[in-house]
């Protein structure tokens, strides 16, 4: 993790509240606090050399590889968004949408896919993933890619900002891969999941998924959606379930056309928390 990293994650938000006295505090102590963080820092893992001891991994569902490299995809987890210094082997409730991707992923388990995850971070569920679908390329993207923590043959790990419809494009339309599988995990703010979606979804297979978590985040979240603006993702998929019409700034007449007249359905499901859409492709 490079300093900048960690200032972003563990300060940045603090000191854009704080007063200035406060402010000059936490300025001062990041770098001390930096320093004695690095030896709790996770080291990288070859997933290619891990299997050898680990086959059996190959074998179990998606809550058991969730839980076992600690995805808060799963039921279970340790906080893996406290500094690296506090983090405890404490279990605490995840967001438990191991039984929605299981549902659709089980038939599709052994094929040759193509899976992108945006918002990687540590790389936990890229891990899960890796042992679920040993046939599958994967593709993880997110703001901070120093952080992830796992390597191997068939990973791409790189950056990408998924606010920015430039660095969407730069970063995953111009790899020119056609993907099966499509996972939005990353900033959970409005614009984001939108653009990310209407972007993305031409990059998709036919018959493959795109999936939306925490999409009720801009909806019941300040920081999700500073402005309170309307209509939200989950606004927007309702809407074309119901086949009525809808208009948002951040979505293009072509984009908007190319979904409507390629999508096939959306699910969305309700986990311990949360809540995750499932959009699949004709």
């Amino acid at each position: 993790m490079k300093l900048s990293t960690f200032y972003k994650i563990y300060y940045l938000h603090r000191i854009k509240k704080a007063k200035a006295l406060l402010k000059f505090y936490l300025l001062l102590i990041i770098p001390f606090r930096y320093l004695i963080n690095i030896p709790f820092f996770q080291k990288k893992i070859n997933l290619d050399n891990f299997k050898k001891n680990n086959m059996d991994l190959f074998d179990k569902d998606l809550d058991y590889l969730f839980d076992n490299f600690n995805s808060d995809k799963g039921n279970l987890y340790e906080n893996q968004y406290a500094q690296p210094i506090k983090k405890t082997k404490n279990k605490i409730k995840a967001h438990g949408y191991s039984f929605f991707y299981e549902k659709y992923f089980l038939k599709i388990r052994n094929n040759n896919l193509k899976i992108l995850e945006i918002g990687s971070f540590y790389g936990n569920a890229t891990a899960s993933l890796f042992f679920y679908f040993k046939n599958a390329i994967l593709y993880s993207g997110d703001i901070f890619p120093d952080l992830f923590r796992y390597k191997s043959k068939r990973i791409n790990s790189f950056f990408v900002d998924s606010s920015d419809e430039v660095s969407i494009k730069k970063n995953i339309v111009n790899l020119n891969v056609d993907f099966d599988i499509i996972i939005e995990d990353a900033s959970h703010m409005l614009k984001d999941q939108i653009i990310s979606l209407f972007i993305l979804f031409q990059n998709l297979k036919a018959g493959g998924l795109f999936i939306v978590e925490e999409l009720e985040f801009p909806d019941t979240r300040k920081d999700m959606n500073l402005d309170n603006e309307k209509p939200t993702l989950k606004e927007i998929l309702f809407q074309i379930k119901s086949n009525k019409g809808f208009f948002s700034k951040y979505i293009t007449f072509e984009q908007k056309k190319y979904f409507l007249e390629n999508f096939k359905s959306i699910d969305i499901y309700k986990g311990n928390f949360n809540e995750i859409a499932v959009i699949e492709k004709k």
